[in-house]
């Protein structure tokens, strides 16, 4: 059992992993490279706008355990909201229509049945082209295991994995879609329901994160860039033995039952193991907010079908639009990026396009990996070869995509597996 856990990186997955292992009884060391905790979850001020925002949108759902428990463990789950039913609005800008996706309760989905509760133009038998994707073969993609056209496809199912694997449906992961529509749509409504974080993602997960930690008696070292890591032993004993930081003269040496979690990005996680295998190839996600009070009747969340961007978000002052699989327009202007999502945002929730409110383009070049099957091959296991030594982040492989559901959940099993080493490989 690790006496003392280092912990290198303080995104989401640095931060269960920082407070799993507190729990657990261990002495708590947080570094992190940057001047914040957050990673890509981090909430700032942003001037043009006068409001303080998040790095992009996040959407999570009632049915993401270990997030849920993550924010009850740090005293912060009152801090998301949503609608109280798992309802989905739709907006489609090739024809105007509106329409809400009402799911049932229970595992049973009894809403295909209704046809005010399902995609317009849309028959329940429809709705069994997504089971051949349940039963996907590995290395797969969705547009190989199931019929990726027609009504529930174009409306519903590519709208909907467009925006939650970051990635072009067709060509996404079929292992990775069917583990998410598992814990999802499989599991009925109750798991569905959509939450977001009323007042920002650090409110919700970063600070309350970082007030525990230290209550608990953490270090915790922002502005702490690693510079190497240093491995000793052979065989069943090779273990990490210290790590080296730029800010610091002698690297900080790990005792015997010291453990290390390391909880950076793939890139970085690269250039510090040694022959480690992770993902190489990423998604672009480019977030446009706009200053402008949301029409009264307008939901938190709605999903945006044939425009440019995927999902709209509104919050006190502000609609947000997140545009997934965004690779494609880093190189447009912002001012014209914006214009024309502010064109269909007006359109869709009814205002008018002029005069444009002040706006702001948030662009995040590696935002997730691409989840496609060569990449989710290259997903490292939370077990390193070294004892003392564990990876964490939604690029391991958590058997999800890039969210905060995977990022948490592989914290907590970097922390569970470090201070456990008995624990099953």
């Amino acid at each position: 059992m690790s006496r003392l856990v280092h912990v290198v990186g303080a995104g989401l997955a640095g931060l269960a992993a920082a407070v799993q292992a507190q729990r657990r009884g261990a002495r708590v060391v947080l570094h992190e490279a940057a001047a914040h905790a957050g990673g890509r979850c981090r909430s700032y001020f942003d001037v043009r706008l006068g409001a303080t925002i998040d790095n992009g949108n996040h959407l999570l759902l009632s049915g993401n355990h270990a997030a849920l428990g993550f924010l009850r463990a740090i005293g912060s789950a009152d801090t998301l909201i949503g609608p109280s039913q798992p309802d989905y609005p739709f907006f489609d800008f090739a024809d105007g229509a509106a329409w809400t996706i009402r799911m049932s309760p229970g595992r049973l989905p009894r809403w295909i049945f209704d046809a005010n509760a399902r995609t317009p133009d849309t028959q329940p038998a429809d709705y069994f082209a997504l089971l051949p994707l349940f039963f996907a073969k590995p290395g797969r993609t969705v547009g190989e295991s199931m019929r990726a056209k027609g009504p529930v496809w174009d409306a519903l199912v590519r709208p909907l994995l467009h925006a939650m694997l970051n990635t072009e449906p067709a060509e996404a992961s079929a292992a990775l879609a069917a583990n998410l529509l598992r814990e999802t749509v499989a599991a009925g409504g109750q798991a569905c329901r959509p939450l977001i974080a009323r007042n920002g993602l650090a409110h919700a997960f970063v600070e309350p994160a970082l007030r525990l930690l230290q209550y608990g008696g953490a270090d915790i070292r922002l502005g702490a860039r690693v510079a190497g890591i240093a491995f000793s032993g052979t065989d069943s004993q090779e273990r990490v033995s210290s790590i080296a930081f730029e800010d610091r003269a002698e690297p900080v040496v790990l005792a015997p039952g010291d453990g290390l979690v390391l909880a950076t990005p793939s890139e970085t996680a690269r250039r510090l193991v040694p022959d480690l295998v992770a993902p190489d190839e990423f998604r672009a996600i480019v977030t446009v907010h706009f200053a402008v009070d949301a029409p009264s009747d307008l939901g938190p969340i709605t999903c945006l079908v044939n425009g440019t961007a995927n999902w709209l978000f509104a919050n006190d002052g502000r609609l947000s639009a997140t545009i997934a699989a965004a690779d494609h327009l880093l190189a447009t202007p912002h001012d014209e990026l914006a214009h024309t999502v502010w064109q269909e945002v007006a359109r869709a929730v009814r205002m008018s396009a002029v005069p444009m409110p002040p706006w702001q383009v948030v662009a995040d070049p590696h935002a997730t990996f691409a989840a496609v099957p060569s990449q989710e091959g290259l997903r490292a296991a939370t077990r390193t070869r070294w004892n003392n030594f564990t990876l964490a982040g939604d690029w391991t492989a958590t058997g999800l995509p890039a969210t905060i559901e995977g990022a948490i959940r592989s914290g907590q099993k970097a922390a569970d597996v470090l201070m456990n080493p008995s624990m099953e490989r």
